[in-house]
């Protein structure tokens, strides 16, 4: 399946053949039917796990503890920066698979407002009324689908001088400097490849994580 996986992010869809894993992989076509029972059965084993692993992270980023909404968003924007939790290819990938299938444009929309949702009712926990928070969410959502298209080269520092804007811009509050520095800090760890040691302490607001120090 990770072969799978990595055909159809650099290959598109139409790349999925079981010869073409077989010869990857140095087996016979044979030995694919071990594993699954046809390329259908592949196919959608691929899209359950891209379920599972992005738009499961997602809508769990949306549910951790957080002091602010700023902060909450801040968990979100995790996926955003750390492929560990949320495969920005896989995503393109199977977006790009929609166009050619009814019914993984039927799958993606379903996961899509599966993410909204989540989205919308993180806004509400923190007292915004339904349709604004409705709005909010998707002005996060979409914005972030369509920044990660767009493809802008951009360093790190860069998009992490702008956080403090684009959190005033999706919540319409300041966020504070601890939260600035918290996700700063994680995202440049995600950066050099050493995020795992932060997963545990992020899970807890802000707020919390001051006795820490």
């Amino acid at each position: 399946m990770n072969v799978a996986l990595d055909i159809l992010v650099s290959d598109g869809i139409g790349e999925v053949k079981v010869l073409a894993i077989g010869q990857r992989l140095g087996v016979s076509r044979s030995s694919f039917y071990w594993y699954f029972k046809s390329r259908q059965h592949l196919l959608s084993t691929l899209l359950d796990h891209w379920q599972a692993s992005n738009t499961a992270a997602l809508v769990a980023q949306t549910t951790l503890p957080a002091a602010t909404i700023t902060e909450a968003v801040c968990n979100v924007f995790r996926c955003f920066v750390n492929p560990r939790l949320f495969n920005n290819a896989l995503d393109f990938a199977i977006r790009d698979w929609a166009r050619r299938s009814g019914k993984v444009r039927k799958v993606l929309d379903r996961s899509d407002q599966a993410r909204l949702d989540a989205l919308a009712a993180m806004f509400e926990r923190y007292g915004y009324e339904e349709i604004e928070a409705l709005t909010r969410a998707r002005i996060l959502y979409f914005m972030q689908i369509g920044y990660n298209v767009a493809e802008l080269n951009e360093t790190l520092s860069d998009r992490l001088k702008l956080l403090p804007q684009y959190l005033l811009g999706f919540t319409g509050v300041a966020a504070s400097q601890e939260e600035i520095k918290a996700f700063t800090a994680y995202a440049i760890a995600v950066d050099n490849g050493d995020s795992s040691r932060l997963e545990r302490r992020y899970r807890r607001p802000i707020r919390d994580q001051s006795n820490d120090e």
